[in-house]
């Protein structure tokens, strides 16, 4: 393409436009001839409803999928990967096994959801099998938190039924839909406070299935001590880790914004649970990510002027089972923090050289298969191409016991072969104790880096050591390259 790429967005952050004005593109309007739209999913669907009757032309792209909702609206999440675990059972597929209990041993990774109105009467059903558990209501098209209550109680539902003017869950009505999921009221902890997951991944092609995991994702911190007690199911901030939310709580952190970078909380629990352990939790959220967009590419429209950079959020059980929550078509790009700000930041600059290789549109029917040295910070997750391409000597691998999920994820980009079994849960050892609370609180309160931390607990005990002459715990092993790590929580 000659000439410099002309761009346009309807998304007025600093993230966005500097890396745009960086690059030298040129910002026009929408009623001119542009080559990039950075556009909300509001816009997405004018462009291509089919009363504007707007095509684009090869050198155009943008930022969505076409119908994004059949991954990022909760609802039809849920029924899209409910019908792909059925679709797999059809075709007696190894990854469709299920335990004496009838759990999928290899898909369970979304907790019970039903839609309402539409699932009423099913949930009732599962609801009397275990009256003693809570649930969580989402309205289907809402985000940051949006919405959003707890139950443990039939009444309830029907006091939400009649405050929102419907006299029947029964029949169909134009209110909002709702899903209510089952709760993970057993989170993993650090500090005694609930958190979950932010991790970005782009696509850049569903059929054949591409896919990008960004290494810097962050972890966000609830600022009130998760306790299960049904007196606290109101406070939301206790259970919802939205930033939209907890900023509005009385102990929010406005200097770390309450979050801990991915990397610092695989430093954490390689040193309370091990490395061993630690690398399978991450390869089962690798699983996740996979397994959820290959439940929707055969209905994504897959269009070749698209590409989309999705947020999923994942929450972590006490026995380190990792859940899909939900995945968001537009993360924010508000920066709450300065670290936050530079981590978007890096995040829309590695996004545009993958989306738009060297500042330049390609004809937009190009593989979209970047140089490795244009990634940055993301790696592949998952080539379908080199899958299908490889999958002779993987079968071979896997009937020799050679395979594993990493070495096929990270070495070959593949997923994992059917014949080689989901890594099992290990039961997560008890955090070593520093005290009067544990590393995870400490660093809550001390938010200093976590070399930095290990190195003042060990001089510490050289001198309990040296003064009091009695067994203290060793320290856990802190890596050097976080020497220079700042730490976010």
């Amino acid at each position: 393409m000659a000439g410099k790429l002309k761009w346009v967005t309807d998304i007025e952050k600093s993230v966005l436009i500097n890396n745009f004005e960086k690059r030298g593109w040129i910002q026009v309007s929408e009623s001119d001839d542009w080559n990039f739209y950075w556009m909300s999913v509001q816009t997405i669907r004018n462009v291509f409803s089919v009363e504007t009757g707007y095509r684009l032309s090869d050198d155009q792209i943008v930022n969505h999928f076409p119908n994004h909702y059949e991954l990022t609206r909760k609802d039809l999440m849920v029924k899209n990967i409910k019908r792909y675990r059925k679709e797999l059972e059809k075709e007696g597929s190894p990854l469709a096994e299920k335990d004496e209990n009838g759990k999928y041993l290899y898909l369970d990774f979304v907790p019970v959801t039903f839609m309402l109105p539409a699932d009423y009467n099913l949930f009732v059903e599962e609801f009397r099998k275990n009256p003693s558990s809570t649930w969580i209501m989402k309205p289907c098209g809402k985000a940051q938190g949006k919405g959003i209550f707890l139950i443990n109680k039939l009444s309830q539902i029907k006091k939400w039924s009649r405050d929102s003017k419907t006299s029947s869950f029964v029949s169909q009505s134009s209110k909002e839909a709702y899903v209510i999921s089952l709760y993970i009221d057993n989170p993993l902890l650090i500090g005694g406070k609930k958190f979950d997951l932010r991790l970005y991944v782009l696509v850049s092609t569903y059929r054949p299935l591409r896919c990008y995991m960004y290494k810097l994702g962050f972890c966000r911190f609830c600022t009130v001590k998760y306790t299960p007690s049904t007196s606290e199911l109101d406070n939301m901030f206790v259970h919802l880790t939205n930033v939209a939310i907890q900023k509005h709580g009385d102990d929010y952190n406005h200097i770390h914004g309450g979050k801990w970078t991915v990397s610092n909380l695989r430093l954490y629990l390689e040193s309370t649970c091990g490395k061993e352990v630690t690398n399978k939790l991450f390869d089962d959220i690798h699983w996740i990510v996979v397994q959820s967009l290959k439940a929707v590419a055969p209905v994504m429209n897959n269009d070749k002027h698209c590409f989309e950079c999705y947020g999923y959020d994942i929450i972590i059980d006490d026995k380190l089972k990792p859940w899909l929550i939900e995945v968001n078509a537009s993360p924010s790009l508000t920066s709450s923090t300065a670290n936050d700000r530079i981590l978007k930041y890096n995040l829309i600059n590695d996004t545009l050289n993958i989306a738009v290789p060297n500042g330049e549109i390609h004809d937009c029917k190009w593989n979209k298969s970047p140089p490795k040295e244009a990634l940055g910070n993301y790696e592949i997750l998952y080539d379908e191409e080199l899958a299908q391409s490889e999958a002779p000597e993987r079968d071979i691998r896997s009937r020799s016991g050679q395979a594993t999920w990493s070495s096929c994820n990270r070495e070959a980009c593949l997923p994992r072969p059917p014949g080689i079994l989901r890594p099992q849960s290990v039961p997560r050892s008890r955090p070593r104790s520093f005290g009067h609370r544990d590393w995870g609180e400490e660093l809550l309160v001390n938010p200093s880096t976590p070399a930095e931390f290990a190195s003042e607990r060990r001089l510490e005990w050289r001198q309990r050591r040296q003064f009091k002459k009695r067994r203290v715990l060793k320290t856990p092993q802190i890596e050097e390259p976080w020497s220079g790590e700042r730490l976010e929580p």
